[in-house]
């Protein structure tokens, strides 16, 4: 708890960090056993986030035998595996267009079309495991709330449309169908794909890291990994802590926004901060005037967007970006949340919902960070030489491509070609960002732009401002 100037309404016992909520309505755990000393393995596997526990997860299902190992700094699901927004979405975590360039239409459609079937294989596999994350497969709700939204909405299904999307992928809707499903104070329309799923996250990954512990995978936590060596001669690949050194076949870095801290990679992914409030269970009078029956998640058409669900239990549960970067690619690993962030997304939900502001309080904040490679292109690599791979750059839609990235690695290190392994985004290489303060200057200015813009638009600019359109270049979008 913390006290807090806010003009948000805050609830009595109001949690700021903490990790998250999705773990505080679970019971926060403290790490379990640390790595007892220097092993082998067949396959060590740095991080236990959702990356990490899918890769783990499909391996054991292939290969019981596989002696695998699993090194974590905290727990399992600490990082954006145990904070993000809860939507597992099946848009691309990169560019289609530069898929397409490197790798010609067919491949970028293909990794489309599987990351469709990956929101799919995410309930199957839940369910088949017995994991019970609150998983509903609502759909997703995107809305435009300003004329240039609504340009930018109508654009996005258009555009959509040219790479193969039909109706039954995404489809405007008209007043009756968006009002229906969901009202939202000021919506000039809305798009609805089916393409998407609600999770509760930590559920999803506590219930992850039983089952592959319950397969034979050893997880360890409390044990931060200081290096990773690649295979040289005869000696193997190589992770190293400071309770012992774990040397297997494969060595595969699981570690998305908290990338940054291992030694050689600090600019290899931006760790980009978003931020989450959560709602007190609102009354049922609140979701007789907001509908929100069917569990959709729901997104707008802001340059500086926001991200929401219905819970399981009745809140409303609301992100976007608070302070996006912190200087020298530093992360707050607690997940505390600064005050005037906290305002503005509350502000941003009653200005939506204004039925909730009698009616609830904001009862935890949290932040978190997901990684962004310089050309926003998530990416899954396997060098068969040096023994290291790494999957991750997900920015911000890791819930579902995680799991593909597991699928896509455990391909690899069996050594098959498969449909998998043919998708373009294997093997992605991008340059690095630029060192500071080059990073946090670019960074800064990039948000500065989109809030400017998005200003602009929600003062009555018809069109989209050009300001977006410089920040989109100026950030490698």
């Amino acid at each position: 708890m913390t006290a807090h100037s806010s003009s948000a309404a805050l609830a009595d016992g109001f949690v700021n960090g903490r990790v998250s909520h999705w773990f505080d309505a679970i019971g926060l755990l403290e790490p379990g056993a640390r790595l007892p000393g220097s092993r082998d393995a067949d396959v060590c596997i740095v991080g236990a986030g959702y990356t990490g526990l899918w890769t783990a997860y499909y391996l054991k299902r292939e290969r019981p035998d596989l002696r695998i190992v699993m090194l974590e700094k905290e727990f399992a699901g600490f990082g954006a595996s145990g904070r993000n927004g809860g939507w597992i979405v099946g848009e691309l975590a990169g560019s289609r267009d530069r898929y397409a360039r490197r790798h010609g239409r067919a491949a970028a459609v293909a990794l489309q079309r599987e990351m469709f079937g990956t929101v799919e294989e995410v309930v199957r596999a839940a369910a088949a495991e017995g994991i019970d994350a609150d998983v509903v497969k609502g759909g997703m709700l995107t809305v435009a709330t300003n004329r240039a939204q609504l340009g930018r909405l109508r654009e996005m299904v258009a555009h959509d449309a040219e790479w193969g999307w039909g109706p039954e992928d995404l489809r405007l809707l008209d007043k009756a169908e968006q009002e229906d499903r969901l009202r939202v104070d000021g919506a000039l329309g809305a798009t609805w794909s089916p393409h998407c799923a609600r999770v509760q996250p930590a559920k999803l990954a506590r219930g992850l890291a039983r089952v592959v512990t319950d397969l034979g995978v050893e997880i360890f936590e409390g044990t931060p990994v200081t290096a990773i060596r690649p295979r040289t001669g005869s000696a193997p690949a190589a992770a190293t802590t400071p309770y012992g050194t774990v040397s297997a076949e494969y060595v595969i870095r699981a570690t998305e926004g908290f990338t940054a801290g291992l030694a050689g990679h600090h600019r290899d992914w931006l760790p980009m901060n978003s931020s989450m409030i959560v709602t007190t269970p609102l009354p049922a009078e609140v979701w007789d005037r907001i509908g929100w029956s069917r569990s959709e998640l729901l997104g707008d058409m802001a340059h500086y967007y926001m991200y929401a669900q219905r819970t399981a239990d009745g809140r409303i549960a609301f992100g976007g970006r608070g302070k996006p970067y912190r200087y020298g690619s530093k992360v707050d690993d607690a997940g505390r949340t600064q005050g005037w962030t906290v305002d503005t997304l509350w502000r941003m939900l009653t200005r939506m919902f204004p039925a909730v502001a009698p009616a609830g309080q904001v009862a935890h904040a949290w932040s978190g960070v997901l990684g962004v490679p310089r050309d926003w292109c998530s990416a899954a690599v396997l060098d068969h030489t040096t023994g290291l791979g790494h999957a991750g750059g997900y920015t911000g839609h890791g819930v579902a491509t995680t799991n593909l990235a597991g699928r896509t690695l455990r391909d690899l290190v069996l050594r098959r070609d498969t449909p998998l392994t043919a998708l373009p985004w294997v093997g992605w290489k991008v340059r690095r960002w630029e060192p500071e303060p080059l990073r946090w200057l670019g960074v800064q200015t990039m948000y500065a732009l989109y809030q400017f813009a998005d200003t602009g638009e929600t003062r009555g600019r018809a069109t989209t401002s050009p300001m977006a359109r410089f920040a989109d270049k100026l950030s490698g979008r």
